[in-house]
């Protein structure tokens, strides 16, 4: 490291920071592209979830000690020949290390939008359509099963009908959800 030890000892500090947090992000960026990303090992010894959602996010983890250090020390080496005060330097650096652990905010709070929920609920059958795999006794006098198809996956689930036996390969309406978890068809 020969090249640093001529650097005014500020810059030296900033390369000094930048470089093994450099490598780290490119480390961490790798791993997340390749899979290996579950966590980064690190759990906080309190709450810090900022937002109040049930998904705590961390906001003291090494992935955002990386991040501010990262935008910390590249913010101080640009800025370093065009801001001559030191201290307004090393504010500047502080401020461009924040904005970068919120832009890493701001963009995990997106990609959680992205998120899809596809917990099967029974109350997503109502007024669609299904077809009858065994047959429904008539008027409630006992149960049959129905196929029917929500978010993309076939479900064979207990059916009941208020009004005459529904044969097998019918096609029915889910008219509600009994509190039983039975639902109940009507022919089409």
């Amino acid at each position: 490291m020969e090249i640093l030890d001529n650097l005014d000892p500020l810059l030296r500090t900033f390369w000094f920071i930048a470089i093994p947090a450099s490598l780290i992000f490119m480390i961490q960026t790798i791993s997340t592209f390749i899979g290996a990303d579950a966590t980064d090992g690190l759990d906080a010894d309190f709450d810090s979830n900022l937002d109040g959602t049930d998904e705590p996010f961390q906001l003291f983890s090494f992935r955002n000690l990386i991040n501010f250090l990262l935008g910390f020390s590249w913010g101080g080496i640009s800025f370093y020949g065009i801001v001559s005060s030191p201290m307004l330097l090393i504010v500047l650096s502080l401020v461009i290390g924040l904005t970068f652990v919120g832009v890493f905010f701001m963009i995990i709070q997106q990609i959680r939008k992205l998120a899809e929920d596809n917990s099967f609920k029974l109350s997503n059958t109502i007024d669609r359509t299904g077809e009858v795999y065994l047959t429904i006794p008539a008027a409630k006098t006992g149960t049959g099963k129905i196929m029917i198809s929500v978010g993309g996956s076939v479900h064979v689930l207990d059916a009941i009908t208020e009004y005459e036996q529904i044969e097998t390969g019918s096609v029915v309406k889910v008219t509600r959800v009994g509190n039983n978890n039975f639902l109940t068809v009507e022919k089409v």
